[in-house]
């Protein structure tokens, strides 16, 4: 264990401040701790922010064992649920990963049978491109003909861990055939590294930008796949490893001198950015505890951990995070996007501790 990671109340400290600062940005009670158990969590809308937003305080309260964290998840989810789900699309699928596995501690029939009719929902109903990859849709356009990276994140981790819950190998194998043809197009064998998107409409990836937090979606999504699973075949379980590791690779030559990634991967003159740095950290951290990845790799994770608490403000808010990315036709574009207080900046830094705290308890 790097002495980095500091000692285990350290880390809860942290965690605890950046959990509150979730609440401060969208709508917990703003005054009070995360730990005392007073607060409803009250996120208004239901889209991929406030997934990745609840994702994370999901594995907070696992990790800590927050039984009041557990009980105010599930209000908000029967909250929401009560008021009517929006349309279902790729990020609106978001919210349902912490559900599928909040199912496992909150006995609610209807909320299992909501889990099943949406996994099944993206098996037949969600728009399909060229190779059957999930057409990355959202509340705002269809992006016919479109993949996106940010969509194994959102989309396959639930329908994949719908089918191990449900006993549907079927929605398994669709989820990792997601991953798989994803990194068919996506990634780039020179670099390492996926590009943002893919259009089958002129077949080219867009201003192929190597953005920084979309790659962070892949060095998260193919460990937590692999947690989800558990028994990949053998051939994708090499497959995606490998395709894990070559990013990795890449990585630790773009780091920069202060453990940050650029909002272009590749280019330093763009602006640092907290949540790729976060989800990058805690990604090879998870895959090098996976045994996916080698130990080697940990230098990356840990000078990107460092980076990333010098971020968290005395309020809990993270800064240095990049507001939502659509698709950038120009490399300026990615340059451009100003940084904002944000849920998923909040979340990626919380796995990221949780990860810490989770190895603590190891040594």
């Amino acid at each position: 264990m790097n002495t980095m990671y500091h000692d285990r109340q350290e880390l809860l400290g942290h965690l605890a401040n950046v959990a509150t600062g979730l609440s401060r940005i969208r709508g917990i009670n703003e005054t009070a701790p995360i730990a005392e158990g007073t607060f409803s969590i009250q996120f208004d809308e239901w889209d991929w922010e406030i997934g990745v937003g609840v994702y994370g305080l999901y594995r907070h309260a696992c990790q800590t064992g927050d039984l009041d964290l557990i009980n105010a998840l599930a209000d908000w989810y029967d909250w929401q649920i009560s008021r009517g789900l929006p349309p279902r699309q790729v990020n609106s699928t978001a919210p349902m990963l912490a559900l599928s596995f909040l199912i496992d501690d909150v006995e609610r029939p209807e909320w299992e049978a909501l889990v099943k009719d949406w996994a099944e929902w993206l098996m037949i109903s969600l728009a399909r491109t060229e190779d059957n990859g999930f057409q990355h849709v959202v509340k705002e356009r269809m992006n016919d003909g479109e993949l996106w990276d940010d969509t194994l994140f959102m989309t396959c981790l639930f329908l994949a861990r719908a089918g191990k819950r449900f006993d549907r190998p079927d929605w398994v194998e669709e989820a990792v055939y997601q991953f798989l043809i994803h990194a068919r197009y996506l990634g780039d064998a020179k670099t390492g590294l996926w590009y943002h998107g893919w259009t089958f409409n002129g077949r080219h990836n867009f201003a192929g930008a190597l953005w920084a937090r979309g790659n962070s979606w892949i060095t998260i999504a193919i460990p937590e796949l692999f947690s989800i699973v558990g028994d990949l075949p053998r051939a994708t379980r090499l497959y995606l490893s490998n395709v894990l590791a070559a990013q990795v690779n890449a990585f630790a030559k773009l780091q920069n001198d202060d453990g940050f990634f650029h909002t272009l991967l590749d280019d330093p003159g763009s602006p640092i950015e907290a949540s790729a740095t976060a989800g990058i950290a805690y990604g090879i951290s998870r895959g090098i505890s996976l045994g996916i990845l080698p130990e080697d790799m940990r230098a990356v994770a840990e000078r990107a951990y460092a980076a990333v608490l010098t971020c968290i403000g005395d309020d809990g808010i993270v800064a240095h995070v990049s507001d939502g990315t659509p698709m950038g036709h120009t490399l300026d574009f990615y340059r451009q996007i100003p940084d904002i207080p944000a849920p998923y900046g909040q979340a990626l830094t919380m796995l990221m501790l949780v990860d810490a705290i989770a190895r603590t308890a190891k040594t």
